[in-house]
């Protein structure tokens, strides 16, 4: 069974992590990193996935709020927590949002789209995405290594080598389901203060 696994991961580990990475896939960053100090992977190989992935997300997100605007489903996703506080954001400090808008849990998708939606242009928006999605996978790739590393040093040779990729699944399932609470309570908290917006508008 273990080895099953090890043999999907190894055909099909770097798909799974460039589909993470286009999503707010911090876990799959992380993952693809500490495959690669297992030398499932090659680090570089871990690195250029997750890099195309957050960079095809960003583009992807970009181009919905630049060519389809008024799309039922572009239009309910700016009905999402944080949108307006996105667009301001953007009007006031483009590049700034730009390069560090996907390190803010749940504000990547509507950050996308309000860039779309806002005057920055095409290629200024292709070169600070392809620097933050560069960054933003080594950054992440290079914790979930290091994370591997230290894996090693503490279980030795305890584990077997299918064993550990069973717990680094188990650590990656843990870290997206803890990333998945901590953008719910912020969503939740940019859906307060937009409220609040609400009522002071009105």
């Amino acid at each position: 069974m273990t080895e099953a696994i090890h043999r999907l991961i190894e055909q099909y580990g770097l798909i799974a992590v460039f589909l993470g990475c286009v999503a707010e896939g911090e876990s799959a960053a992380i993952l693809g990193g500490f495959f690669a100090h297992q030398h499932i992977f090659v680090l570089w190989q871990a690195f250029l996935a997750a890099f195309l992935g957050a960079f095809a997300g960003d583009t992807a997100f970009f181009t919905l709020g630049r060519s389809f605007a008024d799309h039922p489903y572009v239009v309910r996703l700016r009905r999402r927590p944080g949108f307006r506080r996105a667009y301001r954001l953007l009007n006031t400090h483009p590049n700034i949002f730009v390069l560090t808008n996907r390190y803010i849990y749940g504000m990547r998708l509507v950050g996308g789209i309000a860039a779309g939606l806002s005057t920055v242009s095409v290629p200024r928006f292709v070169i600070l995405n392809a620097i933050s999605s560069a960054v933003w996978a080594t950054l992440f790739g290079t914790l979930g290594y290091v994370f591997g590393l230290g894996a090693e040093r503490m279980v030795g040779q305890a584990f077997a080598r299918h064993e550990r990729v069973l717990v680094a699944l188990a650590v990656g399932i843990a870290v997206a389901v803890l990333a998945g609470l901590v953008a719910r309570h912020f969503a939740g908290r940019e859906r307060a203060k937009d409220a609040k917006e609400d009522q002071a508008e009105s």
